[in-house]
């Protein structure tokens, strides 16, 4: 995770709370915690997330297209760019 600064914009797999057999690759951005200053995380849908080593975060959205066609099998089609 020390890969990522503050500012950069990377993808995740992004689960729906409502439908949780969708998924769907979103881009996040990496932001100081505000919780703690000296750890970053993801600021997604108006939420923090703390940045570990357990989340699959990508630096671009090829790298998670790959990624999401090889666990979901297919091509996510999405207009991320």
């Amino acid at each position: 995770m020390n890969n990522f600064q503050a500012g950069d914009v990377v993808y995740v797999f992004y689960r729906n709370p409502h439908t949780q057999d969708v998924a769907n690759i979103q881009a996040a951005a990496v932001v100081n915690n505000p919780e703690n200053h000296n750890e970053l995380a993801l600021f997604l849908y108006e939420t923090y997330y703390p940045l570990s080593n357990e989340m699959a975060v990508y630096s671009t959205v090829e790298e998670a297209n790959a990624a999401y066609n090889y666990y979901y099998g297919d091509m996510f089609e999405g207009e991320l760019e």
